[in-house]
């Protein structure tokens, strides 16, 4: 059976390269490639059983977390990550007008904020317009002189519009980490394990304790990243990627995680997977 995708769209954005280059990796046969307006509707349909599974960003080099996912991982913990990509991304200006026309730039949010410098020192009177996706962006300035997009290049000859500047990201080496979701853990090869806990007591020295137990079991933290419960003031959720060198590692991981659940008022696994970068043409 063909496995159905789900990925932010429409056609053209970074996350539909990232869904093809997934899919493939995973050795899905023929995948069929389902848009979604919004990560919660991405994440929703992995979650509700209407896609086999689902690529979402998780993390940027320059703005951190995406938080979306992060919130959407800890309300659903029977979705696991099986598998990750690094993309290299890089923004252009798009649009229908000329650059000394524009007074509204529109973007996802990420984009946007990637792009916060160069925009306040070459557009520091346009109005800063979020969408729900870089590729939404772009077809809401085709026909416009006075609106531009912030998105790949590769939505120019798509949607015939063209190229004002580029590239337009404040960080040379700006990247994106994606994931691929499914019901179902990994089993296969892995370099990361994640997951996420809220502690059963604000006290003193609460999560120091489950950090040392981290560094007792001789694991290095890739990423450690807070996000509010939403249950309450000043209770937070962790987020930790743990990098793995080998299979003694995985072995080992399922015993740290047994000496920090004790710790834990909730504890979420989103499972061990490989990551790895990958080069755009």
């Amino acid at each position: 059976m063909r496995k159905q995708v789900a990925y932010l769209g429409p056609k053209g954005t970074y996350a539909e390269k990232a869904a093809q280059i997934l899919s493939k990796l995973a050795n899905f046969q023929t995948p069929i490639f389902v848009p979604c307006n919004g990560l919660h509707s991405v994440i929703k349909s992995i979650a509700y059983n209407n896609c086999d599974a689902a690529v979402v960003p998780i993390e940027n080099s320059v703005e951190g977390g995406v938080t979306s996912t992060l919130d959407a991982l800890w309300k659903f913990p029977d979705i696991y990550i099986n598998k990750a990509i690094v993309l290299p991304i890089k923004h252009a200006l798009i649009s229908d007008g000329e650059l000394t026309m524009i007074s509204e730039v529109l973007s996802h949010p990420q984009a946007l904020a990637q792009c916060s410098e160069w925009l306040s020192e070459n557009l520091p009177n346009a109005i800063p317009l979020p969408t729900n996706s870089t590729s939404e962006a772009v077809n809401m300035v085709k026909g416009s002189k006075f609106r531009a997009a912030i998105a790949s290049k590769s939505l120019i000859q798509i949607e015939g519009l063209k190229e004002l500047a580029f590239p337009i990201n404040d960080v040379a080496g700006n990247c994106t980490r994606f994931v691929l979701l499914s019901k179902e853990s990994n089993s296969n090869s892995s370099n990361i394990a994640s997951f996420a806990f809220s502690l059963i007591s604000n006290k003193p020295g609460a999560l120091l304790k489950a950090i040392n137990y981290i560094a007792e079991f001789g694991f290095n933290m890739s990423k450690i990243e807070s996000r509010p419960s939403k249950r309450e003031l000043g209770e937070y959720i962790i987020y930790i990627d743990l990098e793995i060198n080998n299979q003694r590692n995985i072995e080992t991981i399922h015993k740290l995680k047994n000496h920090l659940k004790p710790l834990c008022k909730n504890f979420v696994d989103f499972g061990n997977y490989f990551s790895e970068n990958i080069e755009l043409d």
